[in-house]
């Protein structure tokens, strides 16, 4: 049950986010989670490869081989969601929609 992996963390949210449309190389990632999250989320290196260490164990990502290689004498991995990790991301989306939607019907004042 993917419900059991919510909620998701700010930073563990956008890189499933970044990495939804396409395979991705880590300096990609960081940089597209700071656009993303209008530079709320600044994901150092030792942070993003601590997370992509983790999702790669939880089976929330894989190395996606035909996007890795290497580039100055640098091996260069790229990774993709798996099924799982597309699950997890649209269960918290929905989950996040529907915090929204409660804060909306509430009729508070709330102003961004």
């Amino acid at each position: 049950d993917v419900q059991s992996f919510l909620p998701l963390t700010e930073p563990t949210f956008f890189i499933l986010l970044v990495l939804a449309p396409s395979p991705q190389h880590g300096y990609a990632i960081m940089k597209e989670t700071a656009v993303l999250s209008d530079g709320r989320v600044q994901l150092s290196t030792s942070t993003l490869y601590g997370a992509i260490k983790r999702l790669l164990e939880q089976g929330w990502i894989e190395r996606a081989e035909a996007a890795s290689g290497v580039e100055n004498g640098r091996e260069r991995k790229a990774y993709q969601l798996t099924d799982l990790g597309r699950r997890i991301l649209k269960s918290e989306t929905v989950r996040l929609q529907s915090l929204v939607a409660a804060a909306q019907r509430s009729g508070a004042s709330i102003r961004p």
